[in-house]
């Protein structure tokens, strides 16, 4: 029996199918069957689906003799499955890399809940990717499985069967199938989510749902769309049938009046020759399943409250006022377009006034020993910025600085610089007149760089991940589809500064313009050649780390294919495997700052994801456990030990993608497993021969410039005009980066005695 039985239908698909086909067998969990249902097809969907079941074992072909809609061909499918869950995916639909292992490891951990609602992402027929916009209701925080009782947000969520996965012994008990017509999925997506004993949730983009430009039935016209009333007749009849469900009945009923208010609303779907028949159809459901008391089962909505306008436009197609409907929303549609006037107007004023003031000032001349900085999109006094505006002021007195920081942040400024307020008069100014611009991320796009203004892009870490334009066949993994916009970007830049050749390259392939690239390493990691030992110790002392202690610093990156952050080891256990000899020191990637529940608290466990400076943590640790984080990089500077936990490499390859291997040439021991992580640092392998080989390669390619001289470098070069980088690079050989604390002594170990490491 297999874990998983794919449902494909297919009519009209052939564009299509092999590619939807294929994104199911290319799975990396492999214990699957695909029952693809060629739905009578008048093009060569039968042909596609019988040349892949000639080749595969696990593909079953199925055809019916003739077209009978998606629901039934569904139902077709449905009676000749046999794995463990039901997975439907529409013909023109792909299942995202790595889908069913994620989706097999989240009903693991959550008991096999009945039903699994997981998120998708829309495939616009422009080729936007576009994540679901209330894919929020997905946060895997609490309970691993639940009542709907508990989630009823998750009513909100598109009615669509494709976005979940269902345990095929449920679905029997409860005989669920799919009736024919448009609108099929909703009187199957809603009692399976209410009858449900338990529902878990994968924040997880598993299905890439294509949006056709033509043939999706968003945006077809015909009759057919009255079928939607039938099927809100058939979800009713459900709820009839369950009175333990009886409580469900006020909030479907709002998900079906505001459903059948947006259809009625939209001018591509209903014909005009049908739309007085659907609004009297929709008046008569409506007001004979009209709840008797007020809400009960819990909001649903999409977004937000239910407003006094939406009540009452149900109210009026519930009485079948036709006409005051129609005037109603015409007058909504007003005033949302005036509202948004409004609130443009509110700021206008203010907007109009600051951007006249910043074309005025662009007229007054520059002033040559005014630099301005930021980094992380106004945050605080960090990274590469920081050290090159510390030691500008260091070599060049005579400059006066001023640091970009929402007003959360300015405590972290030396006194030595201005804040400035992110659209301030003050702030319009400074990007005016300021000879010197210096980010590691971008400037307002308002910005327009004079001419004799010097801007310097620092980066904020070595690119493993795909940047830039790179990133065009993956757009679900990059916050922006404009391209052209980024290299209007980079097209500003004077320096772009590099930390190895290996960025070099990257950056002038992924956003190529006529920027000068300045391969001096980065000022940020000049710090770990300045520090002594007595500072480390004052470090460990400041965090609470116990004195003879081993400080692992756990740093994971974001994952482009999941909002909340993923938990990938179970700290209670691995810290009690270690022993009390080792503290973790935990630092959530700043993606996820202040959206998730911190961990949960242990002796050993110090959460420094709010510590402003990941510089000090480095230097106040023993070792780094990261998984693709640049900092390993940066990490690399200080010669101690990196372990790499990369337990889901290949999800996240096929999301975001990478450079190179990082399991070709790491820099220490991979961990691929939790067990193996214990494993590593339980027998000493994380400090043997074999890592410490690995980190002088990697150091070698990745570091050959940080110094401890990076920031020197870069001001002589950019504010002070000396055109030979000086100082001159310290070979690697005679760098003294800044000791670790004293450990306890060793345990003997294979590792001890010169033994090859684990998981290399």
């Amino acid at each position: 029996m297999p874990r998983f039985s794919v449902i494909v239908p297919a009519y009209k698909v052939q564009a299509y199918l092999q590619e939807s086909l294929d994104s199911v067998l290319s799975q990396s969990y492999p214990d699957l069957e695909l029952i693809a249902v060629d739905d009578a097809s008048p093009d060569a969907c039968g042909a596609i689906i019988d040349e892949y079941a000639a080749r595969d074992p696990r593909v079953t072909a199925v055809h019916l003799a003739h077209n009978q809609g998606p629901g039934p061909a569904r139902n077709a499918g449905l009676a000749r499955a046999g794995g463990d869950y039901l997975i439907f995916l529409d013909g023109d639909d792909t299942l995202a890399p790595g889908a069913l292992q994620a989706v097999t490891d989240r009903l693991k951990a959550t008991g096999s809940p009945d039903v699994l609602v997981h998120d998708h992402a829309r495939v616009l027929w422009t080729g936007e990717v576009v994540r679901d916009r209330v894919a929020d209701r997905l946060s895997e925080e609490g309970p691993a499985s639940f009542r709907l009782t508990d989630r009823p947000e998750l009513l909100g969520m598109p009615m669509v069967v494709w976005n979940k996965a269902y345990r095929r012994a449920y679905v029997e008990r409860e005989g669920l199938t799919f009736p024919p017509g448009f609108y099929e999925d909703t009187p199957w997506t809603c009692p399976a989510l209410l009858a449900a004993e338990s529902v878990a949730v994968l924040d997880r983009v598993c299905v890439h749902h294509r949006e056709r430009r033509t043939g999706s039935i968003l945006t077809t016209s015909g009759r057919r769309h009255l079928d939607l009333i039938d099927q809100y007749e058939r979800v009713f009849g459900f709820l009839g049938a369950r009175p333990e469900l009886e409580r469900w009945r006020p909030t479907v009923y709002r998900r079906m009046a505001e459903d059948f208010c947006a259809l009625y609303a939209d001018p591509r779907r209903l014909p005009r020759a049908g739309r007085a028949e659907f609004f009297a159809r929709a008046a008569t459901l409506l007001r004979g399943h009209r709840p008797p008391v007020g809400p009960a089962g819990g909001r649903w909505r999409r977004s937000g409250p239910t407003t006094r306008t939406d009540r009452l436009r149900h109210a009026l197609m519930r009485l079948g006022a036709r006409r005051t409907h129609r005037v109603l929303s015409l007058a909504r549609r007003a005033a949302l377009t005036a509202g948004g006037g409004a609130r443009v107007l509110g700021r206008g004023l203010r907007e109009t006034l600051l951007r006249l003031h910043y074309r005025i000032q662009r007229w007054l001349p520059l002033r040559p020993e005014l630099a301005v900085f930021s980094a992380y999109w106004h945050g605080g006094y960090a990274c590469n910025p920081a050290a090159i505006e510390a030691k500008l002021r260091e070599l060049a007195p005579r400059m006066r600085t001023a640091w970009i920081c929402d007003p959360e942040h300015a405590a972290t400024l030396p006194a030595a610089t201005t804040a400035l307020r992110p659209g301030s008069a003050a702030y319009w100014t400074a990007l005016a007149r300021a000879t010197y611009l210096t980010t590691n991320v971008n400037f307002d796009r308002a910005l327009v760089k004079r001419p004799g203004q010097i801007l310097t892009q620092t980066q904020h870490g070595t690119p493993l991940k795909r940047v830039g334009l790179d990133l065009r066949d993956r757009p679900a993994a990059t916050p922006t589809t404009d391209f052209a916009g980024l290299l209007r970007g980079a097209d500003q830049w004077d320096y772009l500064l590099s930390a190895n050749r290996h960025s070099t390259l990257v950056w002038e392939r992924a956003l190529p313009s006529s920027y000068t690239t300045l391969e001096y390493g980065y000022p940020r990691n000049d710090v770990f050649h300045r520090a002594g030992r007595a500072e480390v110790l004052e470090l460990r002392e400041r965090l609470g780390i116990a004195p003879g202690s081993t400080a692992i610093l756990y740093a994971p990156t974001h994952r482009d294919y999941r909002r909340s952050r993923p938990d990938h080891l179970d700290f209670e256990r691995v810290l009690r495997d270690l022993g009390p000899r080792f503290t973790v020191l935990a630092r959530t990637h700043l993606t996820y700052a202040g959206t998730t529940a911190p961990w949960e608290p242990h002796p050993r466990l110090i959460d420094v994801s709010a510590h402003p400076s990941v510089e000090e943590l480095c230097l106040a640790s023993d070792a780094l456990v990261t998984d693709y984080s640049s900092l390993m990089f940066d990490y690399a500077t200080l010669d101690r030990p990196i372990v790499i936990h990369a337990d889901d490499w290949e999800a996240y390859e096929a999301a975001r993608g990478t450079y190179f291997d990082l399991r070709a040439c790491p820099p220490g021991a991979i961990a691929r497993t939790e067990d193996e992580l214990v494993d590593i640092f339980a027998t000493g392998h994380w400090q043997g021969s074999r890592s410490a080989q690995l980190r002088a390669s990697f150091r070698s390619r990745f570091c050959s410039h940080d110094d401890g001289h990076a920031a020197e470098r870069v001001v002589r070069r950019v504010f002070l005009g000396q055109a030979v980088p000086l100082p001159t690079t310290v070979p690697p050989a005679e760098r003294r980066p800044a000791p670790a604390a004293p450990a306890p002594a060793p345990e003997p170990t294979l590792a001890n005695l010169g033994a090859g490491g684990f998981g290399f």
